[in-house]
């Protein structure tokens, strides 16, 4: 899994990657401007970041929020972690992380009386445990699946985990969580119409950008 982020505005010129999600204390050596963070138990990789990044990566001006690396680029950055004498390499994760799934069952959950358990389909073959609390959930809907990795637009990073004690492997999304233009200021997922994608495929939001009317 590989995580991007650049936001100069914020941060200058630092390019953070993510490989794991953060599970405790960290540890951060810096060398010729990459600093690399593992965990403090077992050094578990969790990502590096660059500064100057836009030096090693020119495509990056112009940028802000998630970014998305090719194997080109990834094989640049490989290049600076191993001249500041690193080991451990990333490795270019290309996997839609929204794609469109389906409902197909839905149950109530054991410890909530507003959490609904769903098996959620996100591919010809395969078929997702996910946790959901929107009120419009229901079977036989299509949605809009973020897949552990996915960086939603406030910064937020979906990871396998568990609500309340059972398992959730991503999130079903809402219209105003994905700051689709247009969409109402209330709480829903958003139901894609069957002829809007097919299962499985990676969110086309610019054509969901167009679902809600202008105001």
């Amino acid at each position: 899994m590989l995580i991007a982020s650049y936001n100069p505005s914020e941060m200058g010129d630092i390019l953070v990657t993510i490989t794991a999600p953060d599970n405790g204390a960290q540890v951060s050596k810096v060398n010729k401007g990459v600093a690399q963070i593992t965990t403090a138990k077992d050094q578990q990789l969790l990502g590096y970041n660059f500064m100057n990044a836009s030096q090693i990566l020119p495509e990056l001006k112009g940028q802000n929020g998630q970014v998305f690396l090719s194997d080109e680029a990834v094989a640049k950055l490989n290049e600076q972690i191993h001249a500041a004498g690193f080991d451990a390499e990333i490795t270019a994760d290309h996997d839609p992380k929204f794609v469109v799934g389906y409902v197909e069952e839905l149950k109530d959950h054991p410890k909530s009386d507003h959490l609904k358990v769903t098996k959620t389909r996100i591919g010809a073959d395969q078929t997702v445990q996910i946790v959901c609390g929107s009120p419009n959930v229901k079977a036989g809907i299509k949605v809009v699946v973020a897949r552990p990795g996915a960086m939603m637009p406030d910064g937020k990073i979906i990871w396998p985990g568990a609500l309340m004690g059972v398992e959730s492997d991503g999130m079903l999304c809402g219209f105003r969580e994905l700051r689709m233009k247009n969409a109402p200021d209330k709480k829903g997922l958003w139901i894609i119409p069957d002829d809007w994608q097919e299962v499985g495929e990676a969110v086309d939001f610019a054509k969901a950008d167009t679902f809600f009317p202008a105001k």
